[in-house]
C-alpha cells in the first residue's frame, strides 16, 4: 500500500517519493496529501513525459483522480475499501477449498481433530503428540438426525446423501504431525481424526460384512469334560485335546470349536462364570453397539467415561463385570446403587468363577463377548483400568468402518517380536517363567519366527490387548475362540498367542485384522494405574507452609532535637538556607 501511494504522488504530484510509510506519513496530515513543497509555498506543476497516444490520456487522467481523490479526503478511504474486499477474496477462496477438500461443503462435515492437530498417516509407534486441544461437539444432535432405535441411519448432505467415501471423507487429508524433538521416552498420544457423532452414526453399515469361507459357528457343549494327556486345560474350557485344535484351524462353512462354556444349558447358566436370570435376560436384548469391561479381584478402580454423546447414551450400553469380591467392595464403599449401577455402567455380578487367576477369568469378557452377547452387531473392549474418553460410534468408523475391518486391535508401541514379548514377561514377573517358555517353545517348533519386515504387510506380532474393537461376524468369533483356548492351555498372557491364531487363520481364508498405533489408542483410552499399585504408592508429601521471611531490622530514629534549646548561631537541622527575614515580617529567628 506504501509503493502504491509512493508511486502515485510521484507520477501525479511531482513529490520524491522514498516507498516507505514513514515518509508517506509525513505528507499526510489532517486527512490531506500534501506535497513537499506546499508546506513552504505553491505545489510544483505535475512533471510530463513525452509520450503519444494512449499514455498521455492516461497521464492526463491519473493527475485528475489524484486531485479529485486529494480534495475530497477519499484516497485512505478508497484504498481501505480495496484491502477491505483482497482481503475477503482471499478468506472465502480459502474457505472454498478447504471445504471442497472435506467433501462437505455447507453440511456439519468437518472432522474432529482430538489434540488439535489437522492430519494423519503411518508412522512408527513412538512417534505422538503432547499437543492437547479441545473437542468440537456438534450440537443438536437429535435436530440433525431423525433416528430410531435398532435402524439404519441417514445423513443429509448436499453431496453423498451422508455415504462417506474415501474421496469425500473429511479426514481424507488428515496426517500426523512430525516426530516430536523432545527426548521424553515411553508411550503417548498421537492425534487422531474422528468425524462427528451424526456422521459415524450414518457410517454404520446397513448389513453385517462378509466373513470369508466361515458361514456357521457352532461349539462344543460337554457336561463332564475329560482331561486327556498332559496337556493344558480347564473344565471351563473343555480340555482340547492337540487334534482338535489343528482341526479348528482347518476353516470350514460350518465348524464346531471348543469356545469356554462347554457345561450348561447356556452360557451363564450352570456353567461356571454364572450370571443371574435378569441380567441373562438383558445380555440377550439386540443391540448394535455394546461397551464391555470387567474388574475381577477387586483388581482395579472404576473409570467413568467421558465425552459420550446423548445418542450413545441412550443407545449403547455399557457393561461392567464384576466378580463377588469386587461387588463386595462396590457395597462397602457405597458407590453401588440398588439398580446395580455406578454412572454409566451397569454392573454385571458374576458368580462360581471358573479360574483362581483373577487375570485369567478376565479373559472370559474380554475374548468371548460374543458367546456373552449373542444379539450384538459390535462391541468395543476396554479393560479396567482404562477411562474410555472418545464416543463408541466415532471409534467404530475411525478403526473398523472407514478401514473396512471387522476386528481392530492396537500393536504394542515398543515391541513388534513375540520373542522379546516373552523376555519382558519374565524380567516383569508377570506370569512362572518355565510357562512362558514352554508356550514359546511350543510356537517355535510349529514354526514361530522373530518378527521381520518379510511380514509385511503384517505390522507386529505382539498387539497391546487392553482395547479389542470387534463386529461379531462368524470369522471374528472363531479368531476369538481360538484365541482363548490358547490362554486356557498355556499362559494367561494373551499377547504370546496372538500372532500364531492369526497366521494360521489368515493362512487359510482372505482376513485381515487392522492392527493400528498405540498411540492412536491412547488418544480414545486414558490408562490409570492397577489398584493394588495406587494402594502401595506412597501419599504425597504434605507441603507445609514455609516460614516468611524474618522482617528486617528498623534502626530507631535518632532523638529529635527540641529547637527551643538550640545554641546561640546553630544552625536549624536539614535546612540548608535560612530566609531573609525583612524589617516588619512576622517571622523571627
Amino acid at each position: 500500500m506504501c509503493g502504491f501511494w509512493g508511486t502515485m504522488n510521484g507520477m501525479s504530484l511531482g513529490i520524491r517519493t522514498t516507498g516507505s510509510c514513514g515518509s508517506l506519513q509525513q505528507q499526510v496530515q489532517n486527512g490531506r496529501l500534501y506535497s513537499q513543497s506546499s508546506f513552504g509555498g505553491n505545489a510544483k506543476k505535475p512533471w510530463k513525459s513525452p509520450a503519444t497516444g494512449s499514455t498521455r490520456d492516461k497521464e492526463r487522467v491519473l493527475p485528475f483522480i489524484c486531485r479529485c481523490m486529494t480534495r475530497k479526503k477519499v484516497g485512505m478511504l478508497v484504498l481501505f475499501v480495496l484491502a477491505l474486499l483482497a482481503f475477503i477474496s482471499g478468506f472465502a477462496t480459502e474457505d472454498k477449498d478447504d471445504a471442497e477438500g472435506a467433501g462437505l461443503k455447507g453440511t456439519p462435515g468437518d472432522p474432529i481433530l482430538r489434540h488439535g492437530i489437522s492430519m494423519e498417516s503411518d508412522i512408527p509407534a513412538s512417534i505422538s503428540s503432547t499437543t492437547k486441544g479441545s473437542q468440537v461437539r456438534p450440537s443438536s444432535l437429535e435436530e440433525r438426525l431423525n433416528v430410531t432405535h435398532n435402524s439404519p441411519y441417514s445423513l443429509l448432505s448436499r453431496r453423498s446423501n451422508g455415504v462417506l467415501t474415501p474421496q469425500n471423507h473429511p479426514c481424507k487429508k488428515f496426517k500426523l504431525p512430525p516426530q516430536p524433538t523432545d527426548r521424553r521416552l515411553g508411550p503417548r498420544p498421537c492425534p487422531v481424526c474422528y468425524v462427528p457423532v451424526e456422521q459415524a452414526v450414518a457410517s454404520m453399515p446397513s448389513v453385517p460384512s462378509e466373513s470369508p469361507v466361515l458361514h456357521n459357528l457352532n461349539y462344543v457343549r460337554e457336561e463332564n469334560p475329560i482331561k486327556i494327556g498332559t496337556h493344558g486345560g480347564s473344565d471351563f474350557g473343555g480340555y482340547p485335546s492337540l487334534t482338535l485344535r489343528n482341526m479348528s484351524y482347518d476353516i470350514k462353512e460350518s465348524m464346531t470349536v471348543h469356545c469356554g462354556f462347554v457345561r450348561g444349558s447356556k452360557p451363564g447358566r450352570d456353567s461356571g462364570f454364572d450370571i443371574s436370570e435378569a441380567d441373562l435376560t438383558e445380555l440377550e436384548q439386540p443391540h448394535n453397539i455394546i461397551v464391555a469391561s470387567a474388574i475381577f479381584g477387586n483388581y482395579d478402580v472404576i473409570q467413568q467415561p467421558q465425552n459420550i454423546s446423548k445418542y450413545a447414551k441412550e443407545n449403547v450400553p455399557f457393561y461392567m463385570f464384576v466378580d463377588e469380591e469386587t461387588e463386595a467392595y462396590l457395597r462397602n464403599t457405597s458407590s453401588l446403587d440398588s439398580s446395580m449401577r455406578i454412572g454409566i455402567w451397569k454392573i454385571i455380578l458374576v458368580r462360581n468363577v471358573p479360574y483362581s487367576d483373577s487375570r485369567r477369568n478376565g479373559k472370559i469378557p474380554k475374548l468371548l463377548l460374543h458367546r456373552i452377547f449373542p444379539n450384538i452387531r459390535y462391541s468395543i473392549w476396554i479393560d479396567g483400568k482404562l477411562q474410555l474418553v472418545v464416543d463408541p460410534y466415532q471409534i467404530l468408523e475411525r478403526f473398523l468402518w472407514r478401514q473396512k475391518a471387522t476386528f481392530a486391535i492396537s500393536r504394542h508401541y515398543r515391541r513388534f517380536d513375540v520373542f522379546e514379548e516373552a523376555e519382558a514377561n519374565k524380567a516383569g514377573g508377570k506370569y512362572d517363567n518355565a510357562s512362558i517358555d514352554y508356550q514359546v517353545d511350543f510356537y517355535k517348533n510349529e514354526g514361530l519366527t522373530p518378527y521381520s519386515q518379510a511380514k509385511l504387510p503384517i505390522t507386529s506380532d505382539v498387539p497391546e490387548g487392553c482395547v479389542i474393537i470387534k463386529e461379531h461376524i462368524p470369522i471374528t468369533n472363531l479368531f476369538t475362540c481360538l484365541w482363548f483356548n490358547e490362554v486356557d492351555r498355556f499362559t494367561s498372557r494373551d499377547q504370546l498367542s496372538f500372532s500364531t491364531v492369526r497366521d494360521k487363520i489368515m493362512s487359510k481364508v482372505n482376513w485381515f485384522i487392522n492392527m493400528f498405533l498405540d498411540c492412536e489408542r491412547r488418544n480414545f483410552v486414558i490408562q490409570a494405574y492397577h489398584k493394588d499399585l495406587l494402594d502401595n504408592m506412597p501419599p504425597p508429601p504434605v507441603r507445609r507452609p514455609s516460614r516468611p521471611p524474618p522482617l528486617p531490622r528498623v534502626r530507631a530514629a535518632p532523638a529529635k532535637r527540641n529547637p527551643s534549646k538550640r545554641g546561640k548561631g546553630e544552625r536549624r537541622s536539614g535546612s540548608r538556607h535560612h530566609r531573609k527575614v525583612e524589617v516588619g515580617s512576622r517571622d523571627t529567628i
